[in-house]
């Protein structure tokens, strides 16, 4: 088991990786608790909801609560079924709330977490690789049908507890869209681990690679978290590839995109402009070529770029209604850029008609 601590200005806590860490879960929660309420979905509970509730105190009261798996459960609705489930099992400030899936899971408990009774303690007990990143920075949200995690909290677990044996049951597309976070990362920290990346077969990853490529994400990803935990700074470089990701997710339709499948596509878009406006020798044509190879949905010819860039203004990143851009003067070299409506029109014309005719 790996064991990494993250030092935040609101509290440390540590992340613990490695096969089957799902049946120490008792010995690893960070305090006693008068109760335990684990939230998950439809999918997991029926993998690995025995498991937690058979490894938790058995002197505690424990229970649950499934949602819907899929981004749609990001919702006001289910946030608010979530907490009437709390209030009627009889949570109080020394219960804990257990966030036992993906990334949607982990928000929604999350911030259910951050709003129950003021705050409430909460863990994150992730099963998809997409997780590696949404379950560590303590960012929690549901969604608005105008725009994706415009409602939300920074509000950091007391521990996060992935136990890798259980991405052995992920689908292909779940894969692919954990990937992209991975590469996100890659491109942010480090020229290398993007290259490894660029190199690896979704459709044949082994578990060495995946162990590896999870342990370097996460040691990225919490390196920023550590120096700039509420976003006022270089935690917005995260966002590379979410912009326009966030912008195709709400335009299409919560879930006819995975979060990881739309984040490629806004990534590749990322490194376009970052192209034009720096004249960086970026890798456009590698991502662009192991997307397509690993089966990434690249093709986009329903997509309005109006609409899109209606969502993109929706953002919660943008300033006096000016889209404000992750790009990339070099690999491992982000920067934040403003821009202008009809620069980024022009952008976005370009790359959707450059991905068709590929």
């Amino acid at each position: 088991m790996n064991k990494l601590l993250i030092k935040t200005s609101t509290h440390p806590y540590f992340i613990y990786t490695g096969e089957d860490v799902r049946f120490s879960l008792k010995e690893l929660l960070p305090k006693t608790y008068s109760s335990f309420f684990i939230i998950t979905d439809d999918h997991v509970s029926k993998l690995y909801l025995d498991d937690i509730r058979n490894n938790l105190p058995n002197d505690q009261r424990v229970f649950h609560s499934i949602v819907q798996h899929g981004e749609q459960s990001k919702s006001m609705e289910t946030y608010h079924e979530l907490l009437t489930d709390a209030l009627t099992y009889g949570l109080d400030r020394q219960s804990l709330i257990i966030a036992l899936g993906g990334g949607v899971v982990g928000d929604v408990a999350g911030f259910v977490a951050a709003t129950y009774m003021r705050g409430i303690d909460y863990i994150q007990v992730p099963t998809t690789i997409l997780a590696h990143d949404s379950s560590v920075g303590g960012k929690v949200a549901i969604n608005h049908e105008l725009g994706k995690n415009l409602i939300g909290s920074f509000y950091p677990p007391k521990a996060v507890i992935y136990d890798t044996s259980t991405l052995q049951t992920l689908n292909p597309r779940e894969v692919r869209s954990g990937y992209a976070e991975l590469v996100k990362e890659a491109l942010l920290g480090d020229e290398q681990f993007f290259n490894d990346l660029t190199e690896i077969n979704l459709a044949s990853l082994s578990r060495e690679h995946l162990e590896k490529h999870l342990q370097k994400g996460i040691h990225i990803k919490a390196g920023i978290v550590e120096s700039d935990e509420k976003e006022a700074g270089v935690r917005k470089y995260l966002n590379l590839g979410h912009t326009l990701g966030h912008a195709l997710e709400a335009e299409l339709g919560y879930g006819k995109l995975t979060h990881g499948e739309a984040v490629a596509i806004g990534t590749l878009f990322a490194l376009k402009v970052s192209e034009i406006l720096f004249s960086s020798n970026l890798p456009y044509d590698d991502l662009y070529k192991w997307l397509k190879r690993n089966d990434y949905p690249l093709l986009l010819e329903e997509v309005k770029t109006s609409a899109l860039i209606a969502k993109m203004k929706s953002d919660k990143k943008v300033i006096n209604d000016k889209v404000q851009m992750v790009l990339l003067k070099q690999t491992g070299n982000p920067t934040v850029a403003e821009i202008n409506d009809h620069d980024l029109q022009v952008f976005l014309e370009s790359f959707l008609r450059e991905l068709v005719d590929k």
